[in-house]
């Protein structure tokens, strides 16, 4: 892909519509402040390019095999953590099995448009009132605002996904309730301003990502639930 396609597909994409009043807003003040002194327009106007840069939702390529899972969202992969239990709001459906949680963090510059990480039926969602923690400590996954939800697979067994709010982020939107069929890759949500998504691979699948490595959602194939493959591991080179 030519630099000019990469910006192209990065930047010029329609906006989530969670972003509408947002971009309005900025927009309405640029105007405001172009009549009020030129220069004060011109610098709401790179606001709200910043604004509709932030709230953009690409289009994304999503891998069609069984048994993939992906990414829900872009971002750099802080945490890889085996033998993990579900969070407490989603724990009550499978209390006994331990699962390998995937940590995945979006800085105010990555794309903030959340996807499903594999196809399925939610068996249940929690949203939590929680704190706004620094997004990349360990503790966010349990004292942070967060949205969770359980999707039954094929196969009978469960994985877990969490929206977890961050130290600038004030605001989850997430569209999923009990009993609603996703197809892996589907668009539910976003948050706002810098945030965090926890994933639950049943026990016996292995990451296929590594700490440090970029995620972009829909497309980065977190784990295959078809494969044996170990652990992933890498290093800076």
């Amino acid at each position: 892909m030519s630099l000019a396609e990469t910006i192209y597909r990065t930047m010029f994409v329609k906006p989530h519509p969670a972003g509408y009043p947002f971009i309005g807003g900025a927009l309405a003040l640029a105007i405001v402040l172009l009549l009020i002194w030129k220069p004060l327009g011109i610098a709401g106007l790179f606001l709200t390019a910043a604004v509709y840069y932030f709230f953009r939702d690409p289009v994304r390529m999503v891998p069609q095999r069984d048994g993939l899972v992906v990414s829900p969202a872009d971002g750099r992969v802080i945490s890889v953590t085996p033998h993990q239990s579900l969070p407490d709001d989603l724990s009550e459906e499978d209390e006994n099995a331990t699962y390998t949680k995937i940590s995945i963090f979006l800085s105010v510059l990555d794309a903030h448009v959340n996807r499903t990480p594999i196809g399925g039926e939610i068996v249940k969602t929690f949203y939590y009132e929680g704190k706004f923690l620094n997004a990349e400590l360990d503790k966010a996954s349990e004292e942070n605002e967060r949205a969770s939800a359980l999707v039954k697979l094929e196969n009978g067994k469960l994985l877990g996904f969490t929206q977890i709010a961050g130290l600038v982020a004030r605001r989850i939107v997430t569209n999923l309730e009990a009993g609603q069929k996703l197809e892996t890759g589907e668009r539910f949500g976003l948050i706002r301003f810098g945030s965090r998504m926890d994933v639950y691979l049943p026990e016996g699948v292995n990451s296929l990502v590594c700490v440090g490595q970029r995620a972009l959602a829909g497309e980065t194939i977190l784990a295959d639930l078809n494969s044996k493959e170990k652990q992933r591991m890498a290093k800076a080179i």
